[in-house]
C-alpha cells in the first residue's frame, strides 16, 4: 500500500467534511515547527541546546534553553499564515495576538512546547503537546478568557515525540491516528490509523514517591495493584514511569495501561489544584485518549467537562485503560461520598 502523507491525509479530513481549510494549514504549520524542534532536540550536546536558560516559565519553574528555543519556533511558525486569532504557550503568562501586519484566522493555539523538559540533558523523550479552539466569533482581540472553553470544545489536538524515532499523533474528533516523520523525505507519514487502548490492562504509570501525600482513595487503588495476584485485584501489575507526559501516554497508546498524577496533601500545602495544566496538558491529552477508546478525569469528573477558570489552571489526571480509570475514579468518588 502506498504510504500517507499528513498532508494527503489533512486533504482526505478536509473532503470528509471534518475539518476546513484554515485548521489543516494550521497543522501543518504545527507540525512542520516541530520538525524544527526535533532537529534541536537531535543536536543534543552539539547545537549547544542543552542546559537551563536562567529563566523561569509562568509557573516559576526553571527553564530549559529547550523550552525556550521551543516556545520561540512554535510562536515564530504560526504568527504570519492567517491561521490563527492568537495563540497561548505553557511558557508565557499572557496569550501571543497575531501581529497585526498579519492576517489572522479563526483558531486559537494552546501549546506546551516542550513537555517532560527535566529529561532533556539525560537524553530521555521529550515531546509537545497542542490544542486547537475556535475563537469565538466577532472577538477581533482575543484575551485570556476566549481561552477558557471546555475541552469538548477543542477542535484538534495532537502530541509530538521526539524519541528513538519522531512521531506525531493527532485527532479531530474522529478517531486518533500516529504519524512517523521519515527523515529521508522530510515528512510525516501514517503509520497507524485508529488507534485504540485496550479496555483492560495490567501496567501503571504513576510518581510512587508521592505516594505517603496521596489521598485516601488512591492509597486504596495503588495499594490495592502493587499486592498483585495475592490482594483483591488478582493479577498482577508492571509500574512504568517516564517522567514525560507525552512518553507515558503515547506507551499507554501503543499497548495499554494507564497514568495519573492525582492530587496530593504536598499540592493542597501550596493552595494547588493539581499539578498538570488544564489547557496545555490535560485538556488535549484526554481528547486523543477518549479517540482512541480510553477514559480521562479528574479522579472526580470527565476531564473534558471541566470549565476553565484561568490560562494556567491545574487538575489532577487520571487517562488510559478505561476499566482501570472508571475504578479509580470511582474510588475517589465513594470517598467523597462517605465524607458527606
Amino acid at each position: 500500500m502506498k504510504p500517507v502523507s499528513l498532508i494527503q491525509f489533512l486533504i482526505e479530513e478536509r473532503r470528509a467534511g471534518h475539518i476546513n481549510a484554515e485548521l489543516s494549514l494550521l497543522i501543518e504549520v504545527v507540525a512542520r515547527a516541530c520538525k524544527r524542534i526535533a532537529v534541536a532536540v537531535n543536536k543534543g550536546a552539539l547545537g549547544g541546546v542543552l542546559g537551563n536558560a536562567g529563566t523561569d516559565n509562568v509557573q516559576g519553574e526553571a527553564q530549559k534553553k529547550l523550552d525556550v528555543i521551543s516556545n520561540e519556533i512554535l510562536l515564530e511558525a504560526n504568527a504570519w499564515g492567517g491561521h490563527l486569532a492568537a495563540c497561548a504557550s505553557e511558557e508565557m503568562e499572557d496569550p501571543q495576538p497575531i501581529p497585526d501586519m498579519y492576517p489572522k484566522g479563526q483558531h486559537l493555539l494552546l501549546f506546551d512546547p516542550l513537555d517532560g523538559s527535566s529529561n532533556i540533558d539525560v537524553n530521555v523523550s521529550v515531546g509537545t503537546i497542542f490544542s486547537v479552539l475556535r475563537c469565538p466569533d466577532d472577538v477581533v482581540e482575543p484575551k485570556a478568557e476566549h481561552f477558557l472553553q471546555p475541552g469538548t470544545t477543542q477542535l484538534a489536538a495532537g502530541y509530538v515525540v521526539y524519541g528513538p524515532a519522531t512521531v506525531l499523533v493527532l485527532t479531530f474528533g474522529h478517531g486518533t491516528h500516529e504519524f512517523t516523520l521519515d527523515r529521508e523525505v522530510g515528512s510525516f507519514v501514517l503509520s497507524r490509523r485508529d488507534l485504540r487502548i485496550p479496555e483492560q490492562t495490567a501496567e501503571f504509570a504513576i510518581n510512587m514517591s508521592n505516594q505517603r501525600h496521596w489521598e485516601a482513595p488512591m492509597q486504596r487503588y495503588v495499594g490495592e495493584l502493587l499486592a498483585g495476584k495475592d490482594g483483591p485485584r488478582g493479577k498482577d501489575f508492571n509500574m512504568r514511569w517516564v517522567a514525560s507526559m507525552v512518553a507515558d501516554v503515547h506507551r499507554i497508546l501503543t499497548r495499554g495501561g494507564v497514568f495519573f498524577y492525582p492530587m496530593d496533601a504536598k499540592i493542597a500545602a501550596k493552595g494547588g489544584t493539581g499539578k498538570l495544566r488544564l489547557m496545555y496538558e490535560a485538556n488535549p491529552m484526554a481528547f486523543i485518549v477518549e479517540q482512541a477508546g480510553g477514559a480521562a478525569t479528574t479522579g472526580r469528573a470527565r476531564i473534558l467537562d471541566v470549565q476553565p477558570a484561568a490560562l494556567h489552571q491545574r487538575v489532577p489526571v487520571f487517562l488510559g485503560s478505561r476499566q482501570e480509570i472508571e475504578l479509580a475514579t470511582r474510588y475517589h468518588v465513594e470517598a467523597d461520598e462517605a465524607q458527606g
